[in-house]
């Protein structure tokens, strides 16, 4: 088995070294990671949901601050945090439901119809309780504070005993069982979900139309050639995406699909955007309010197609669904490349004479990485569970994430 912290240890450095990329097998990798972390950890008798969702925090701090600006490190966290407390929930619920038969087959059949069920409040409550830390006569016990009850004495006390022991053993055993299952699926959804986007690309995508799109989006791409091999015919506008002009490398691999394609300069989008249908573009996160964070440039596509009113979609896999707001501390918007992206240092270093002006230079050059695209300017997200409105996000929010989970750190108390 291979040792934890030394994973831990070389994943933080490939993240802070940048060495991972793209969303996707960064997404990927995190939870591979975790679920190692869910897998090697050691479970108690009592608190194991607590165990676990501090062992995934205590990883998860350190991969999001070895790289802030990788939302999908701690979209991915939090994932597997929430992962975490439904499993527990549904463990806590299935407990509590064979709690109440156990009861009730000692009655008659008439008292069994006349005592209420467990309500849904009892079972939440109960599964709460199992985050919090445990009275002595629990932690004595291991059994739920309400089931609590006076055990008499028998010569079958060491069977019971015995028998309770591997109940608790197999309890333990089956919450981290059901946690690495649920993350298994969650790497399967993370690897397929561009083929799940792509299925969509023959709804969306109609012949004769003219669509544009800015730099390089593997999703895009993806989605474009699945609509030529449904037999749709269309022109893509690819704009260059400067100043690092991924949209060349594009290029080449939609004409490699022989699907017809025109390079157009970023400045020339606002004066094509009234030949295009639709734009379709990738993103790095979604935000909760339905903004989104892209590559540098998108917002100006954006604001053009908004005035053309063409239609602006977004595809993206639900792992870059990020539950924080832009204007959260914990999100970190953009970041600055290196500046010889744009300017060749030999060319102009007589302009960076740190000898004039105290010191300071009379060039600078700013290169950011990323634009934010406000809700209102985007028409539809594309996803692998389907197309959704921007006001739809605070849904998939509720359904991916929970709210306990949204700042990932471990209590200090």
């Amino acid at each position: 088995m291979p040792d934890l912290q030394a994973l831990v240890t070389d994943f933080v450095l490939k993240l802070k070294r940048r060495k991972i990329e793209g969303s996707q097998a960064t997404a990927k990798q995190t939870a591979e990671l975790l679920r190692q972390v869910v897998s090697q950890q050691r479970m108690p008798y009592t608190n194991q949901a607590s165990v676990l969702i501090d062992a995934v925090r205590a990883v998860g701090e350190q991969l999001i601050a070895a790289n802030p600006i990788e939302l999908a490190v701690g979209n991915i966290v939090r994932r597997v945090l929430h992962i975490i407390r439904e499993e527990n929930l549904s463990s806590t619920t299935a407990a509590m439901e064979g709690l109440g038969l156990t009861a009730g087959s000692d009655d008659d059949e008439g008292e069994h119809e006349d005592r209420p069920g467990l309500s849904a409040a009892a079972v939440a409550a109960a599964a709460r309780s199992t985050l919090r830390a445990p009275s002595l006569q629990t932690l004595l016990e291991d059994i739920p504070e309400s089931a609590v009850a006076p055990h008499p004495s028998s010569s079958g006390g060491d069977s019971e005993g015995k028998s309770k022991s591997a109940d608790r053993s197999s309890r333990s055993k089956k919450l981290k069982h059901d946690v690495i299952e649920a993350i298994n699926e969650l790497i399967q959804d993370i690897d397929t979900c561009h083929e799940l986007i792509s299925e969509q690309a023959v709804e969306h995508i109609h012949q004769n139309e003219v669509i544009l799109t800015l730099g390089r989006s593997r999703t895009v791409k993806e989605f474009l050639c699945a609509a030529k091999e449904k037999k749709r015919t269309f022109r893509v506008f690819v704009a260059e995406g400067a100043p690092r002009y991924q949209g060349h490398v594009l290029a080449k691999e939609l004409v490699g699909k022989g699907i017809q394609t025109t390079v157009i300069t970023d400045s020339a989008v606002f004066a094509m955007i009234s030949r295009v249908n639709m734009v379709i573009v990738g993103a790095h996160a979604i935000m909760a309010n339905g903004g989104v964070i892209a590559p540098v440039g998108i917002n100006m596509v954006a604001l053009a197609a908004q005035r053309h009113a063409v239609p602006f979609v977004v595809v993206a896999g639900s792992h870059k669904l990020c539950p924080l707001y832009p204007h959260n501390p914990e999100v970190l918007l953009n970041e600055f490349r290196c500046p010889s992206d744009l300017l060749d240092f030999g060319e102009f270093s007589d302009c960076m004479d740190y000898g004039s002006l105290g010191g300071s230079p009379l060039l600078h050059v700013v290169n950011p990485a990323f634009d934010y695209v406000q809700p209102k300017l985007v028409s539809l997200f594309i996803t692998d569970t389907g197309g959704h409105n921007p006001s739809y996000v605070y849904r998939l929010i509720a359904d991916y994430y929970s709210a306990d989970d949204l700042v990932v750190q471990r209590n200090s108390t």
